[in-house]
């Protein structure tokens, strides 16, 4: 379903050259769960961007079933981000002016180009998904009235309004404690 292909990724700083991926092969197949480790500052991150679209590789490719991401424009990129993807961000990436539920509402709103009202399914299936990540009481709060476990999971609901073929999550556990993340990660096993 995934493959990425020779993935190199190279930063410049002047003159100075620093490496973060040098030759990165990797497959997942449908329904497969993959967890990549490393200490901080390995390239874990940067990989995920690469793998979903939201950054080039310097060299490689990643290839989506049997096309190749990097010949499509941003257009159909984010196309593909949108209707194939979900992501859940290490640091969340909540929009601060917007409740939880407008959240989660988002990525249902942007499938539609701006060119409508969401429907009262989509706002249903927001809710849903709240209500089924305990945040039922938490639908008209915004980011700053929650707590970091709340919004981990709102950003959770979020990666998955548009029933994503593929979920990318950067640290999904690292801001709950012991038993939530617990929680999470049986949810995840569960969702695949």
């Amino acid at each position: 379903m995934l493959r990425a292909k020779g993935i190199t990724k190279t930063y410049w700083n002047g003159p100075k050259e620093l490496c973060v991926l040098k030759d990165v092969h990797l497959e997942v197949a449908a329904h497969e769960v993959i967890a990549i480790v490393g200490p901080s500052g390995a390239g874990k991150s940067t990989l995920l961007h690469i793998l979903g679209g939201l950054d080039d590789p310097t060299q490689g490719e990643v290839y989506l079933d049997d096309f190749c991401l990097s010949t499509l424009n941003d257009t159909a990129k984010a196309m593909v981000r949108n209707t194939r993807f979900g992501f859940v961000f290490q640091f969340y990436h909540l929009l601060q002016e917007f409740t939880a539920l407008e959240n989660v509402m988002m990525p249902a709103l942007i499938r539609l180009g701006g060119r409508g009202v969401i429907t009262g399914d989509a706002k249903k299936k927001a809710a849903d998904l709240l209500a089924f990540l305990g945040l039922t009481e938490r639908l008209t709060h915004r980011p700053s009235e929650l707590s970091g476990g709340e919004q981990q999971r709102v950003a959770i609901a979020r990666a998955l309004m548009n029933d994503p073929e593929i979920l990318f999550c950067d640290e999904p556990t690292g801001n709950l404690d012991y038993e939530s993340g617990r929680q999470l990660q049986d949810f995840l096993m569960r969702l695949n």
